[in-house]
């Protein structure tokens, strides 16, 4: 099963936070989880104009709305709730 997204929403499958920089400093637990999230977009709706499909981004951590289909987990959230495009 597909999701298509309407209107500005956006499709993103979220990164696994990183418990090891790479300066090797490590993360302990009890650090602050609401720093932004990152994700890949799997789909955007035909109204978005910032992401395409591919794009990594970053996101407000309480923002999305998680959906889980066929047993996998995806967030669906607003392309106005995107605070950025990470690029190489």
């Amino acid at each position: 099963m597909k999701i298509k997204p309407l209107f500005k929403k956006v499709v993103v499958k979220a990164k696994e936070a990183e418990e090891v920089r790479a300066s090797g400093i490590v993360i302990p637990d009890t650090a602050s989880k609401e720093s932004p999230q990152q994700g890949e977009v799997l789909s955007a709706g035909s109204q978005c104009k910032a992401v395409k499909k591919g794009d990594v981004i970053l996101f407000k951590t309480y923002s999305p709305t998680e959906i889980k289909v066929d047993g996998k987990e995806y967030l669906i959230l607003d392309e106005e709730d995107i605070l950025g495009v990470l690029t190489k």
